[in-house]
């Protein structure tokens, strides 16, 4: 009888484990958040990269991020979300790139962002080199100046700051499917498997929504 009671409890522990498993593998994959965070266009699958300019990870993540969003269909709305983790540089670089998107440049100009700071060691979130910088990248000061400075921009960072918190974004490069999904390149294992991971899950989103 002591027998028969051990091995039904092996064989318990066998299919917990067996369980405990599977839902590692899927949590090493993306997490789900317990609340869905709104999304702001109804009928597409929202997709969100959380980045920094001063990110190094963000830097060597953004040629295969940018190939990966041209083959995006038209039910995707993918956007970019500037973190800055309250730090005063990251601040900087944040208002730079929602500067750059009111210009409708920020495509364009991302991946020289990304050189400058990165490749040429040059402190853009000194606001003193940021300047310097866009005059001699032939962008028009003046306009990029009253942008950079304008209370839109301002709305914008601290918009992503609340953007940031409702996802509880702690690293970048992070993306966010549809208000529900996290996946970093850590939890996915690289930045392919990463973009995979973000493909199946807008998959997903999108047969969620048809019902």
């Amino acid at each position: 009888m002591n027998r028969r009671l051990a091995l039904k409890q092996l064989a318990a522990l066998g299919a917990l484990s067996a369980f405990g498993t599977g839902a590692f593998a899927q949590r090493q994959a993306y997490q789900t958040l317990g609340t869905k965070v709104p999304t702001e266009v109804a009928g597409k699958v929202e997709v969100i990269e959380f980045f920094s300019y001063g990110c190094p990870h963000c830097h060597d993540f953004e040629p295969l991020l940018n190939n990966w969003s041209k083959g995006l269909p038209g039910d995707v709305n993918f956007i970019k979300v500037p973190i800055t983790f309250n730090r005063a540089e990251w601040t900087t670089l944040a208002r730079l790139y929602y500067t750059l998107d009111a210009m409708g440049e920020a495509a364009k100009r991302g991946p020289a962002v990304f050189a400058a700071l990165h490749d040429e060691k040059r402190p853009l979130y000194r606001e003193d080199v940021l300047m310097e910088w866009v005059a001699s990248s032939g962008m028009d000061a003046k306009r990029f100046s009253d942008t950079y400075k304008s209370f839109g921009v301002q709305s914008k960072v601290q918009r992503s700051n609340q953007i940031a918190a409702a996802y509880k974004v702690s690293g970048v490069p992070m993306m966010a499917v549809d208000g529900r999904y996290i996946i970093s390149a850590s939890t996915a294992g690289g930045y392919d498997q990463m973009l995979k991971t973000v493909d199946e899950l807008i998959a997903r989103s999108r047969n969620e929504k048809k019902g």
